[in-house]
């Protein structure tokens, strides 16, 4: 059942190995996702080979991770890593050994693994291998640490948020002592760089079960790694569009939005201004006046903490900036979005508003929904109509004005705006005629 889903290069892998002595067996993520009637991704195997041993093997070898016993292996064109047993010397950054012992026995190599479910290993002739009950684990949809939990965390503290990742792609129950660990060591996430935990963080917004990242602040991890959101979940919205505090409001619209990393992150950053700017007034309604200005603020500071790149910052900043935007139904409104923001923005625009007003009060969810499928339909309009929004898509062009006699320069950038206004404003008038004579008449002194 099982080896038929094996490429038949891990099993000749296996059996190479074994035919020179070794022992050899698939370990980790692809077994875990074999027990459980998913496709791996990659195909990791384990050996009581050392490097030098399996590069003797194996003609065609690079050096993946050669000081931690990793080569990786190509064969008909596929790359497979393989690594040594080995036993971890002491862990002195909570990520890293300072040494690694290679060793011949499995045993002590799954040892030091983190969670019972990745500890299990499988041959295709023998079968699996299971020492510390991970399938039992599995079919209890459960994650345990392999071991005491408190040095697993203390070895690598990524595994804290690996836990919860986890939690998040398989639907799993995090084991209460494991659970407690994360909560008595929260602290050392500190000492995992930006890069790792927002890697963790994507794959949590990507996974299916985005509600489980609650967990990030019921553990405390969250104080360490996204302050801002954290005061979130002590923020209470008393107003009658809203049902939750502002944080779990977020975590809602995280699983009602796309499965994109750029509008997950939106959604998870969109409101984070709000534990800044609540006010009360006299009926005791809340109101949050300015909040979408502070997001954008803290929003700027966090993707530059996290190291997004460029092109995501700018995308995630500008959607925040107008998420609460307010946009008339009508084809003026709706080009000038369209010529402030481009077209891909907006599109994205509406699917977080739609997110956004859905995480909100039920009672008020129809009426949003109608409100933004029209502004969809208008848009529809336009594109189908070929009307005019953006600057390059008008008539006449910068050469044209030159051609005129206007000087190359600023003032031909705004002329251009100009004739947009016009043009937004009159779609029949995007004719290079009606265009230059409405400049030679209007805008030439």
């Amino acid at each position: 059942m099982y080896k038929e889903k094996i490429p038949k290069e891990v099993e000749e892998i296996i059996l190479k190995l074994n035919k020179e002595g070794f022992e050899a067996y698939i370990v980790g993520g692809c077994v875990r996702d074999l027990l459980m009637g998913r496709i791996p991704n990659d195909w990791d195997i384990t050996t009581s080979a050392k490097p030098e041993e399996v590069k003797k093997i194996f003609p065609k070898t690079y050096d993946t991770g050669i000081a931690h016993g990793t080569v990786t292996v190509i064969l008909n064109g596929a790359h497979f890593e393989i690594t040594t047993y080995r036993i971890e010397g002491k862990y002195e950054d909570y990520r890293r050994p300072k040494e690694v012992t290679f060793t011949r026995n499995l045993e002590e190599d799954l040892s030091r693994r983190d969670f019972t479910m990745n500890a299990i290993v499988y041959h295709p002739q023998e079968g699996f291998m299971d020492p510390v009950e991970g399938i039992k684990d599995i079919k209890n949809k459960m994650i345990r640490c392999v071991g005491e939990p408190s040095k697993r965390f203390e070895e690598d503290a990524l595994r804290m948020l690996r836990a919860i990742r986890f939690s998040a792609q398989l639907d799993f129950e995090i084991e209460e002592k494991t659970l407690g660990a994360i909560k008595g060591h929260a602290a050392l996430i500190t000492h995992i760089s930006a890069e790792r935990i927002k890697d963790e963080l994507d794959k949590m917004l990507m996974a299916s079960y985005t509600d489980r990242l609650i967990l990030l602040y019921e553990t405390g991890l969250l104080k360490y790694i996204l302050p801002e959101l954290d005061k979130c979940f002590a923020v209470e919205q008393n107003h009658p569009h809203h049902v939750d505090n502002v944080g779990i409001h977020t975590l809602k619209s995280v699983g009602l939005v796309d499965k994109n990393l750029n509008l997950r992150w939106t959604m998870l950053l969109h409101d984070i201004g709000k534990a800044n700017c609540k006010e009360t007034d006299e009926k005791g309604i809340d109101h949050f006046h300015g909040h979408v200005r502070e997001s954008v603020r803290l929003t700027k500071d966090i993707v530059k903490r996290l190291k997004f790149d460029k092109k995501s910052s700018s995308h995630i900043i500008k959607l925040i900036d107008w998420h609460d935007e307010r946009i008339k139904k009508d084809k003026r409104a709706v080009k000038e979005v369209l010529s402030q923001i481009g077209e891909e923005a907006f599109l994205d625009l509406l699917k977080v508003q739609l997110a956004d007003s859905r995480a909100q009060n039920p009672k008020y969810i129809k009426e949003k929904e109608e409100q933004l499928q029209s502004l969809y339909e208008v848009y529809k309009e336009i594109k189908e109509n070929n009307e005019c929004f953006l600057i390059k898509d008008l008539a006449v062009n910068g050469e044209d004005l030159i051609r005129l006699g206007i000087k190359e320069g600023k003032e031909i950038g705004e002329l251009l705006k100009q004739l947009l206004e016009l043009v937004i404003e009159n779609p029949d008038q995007n004719n290079k005629e009606s265009l230059l004579l409405y400049v030679k008449e209007n805008l030439i002194p």
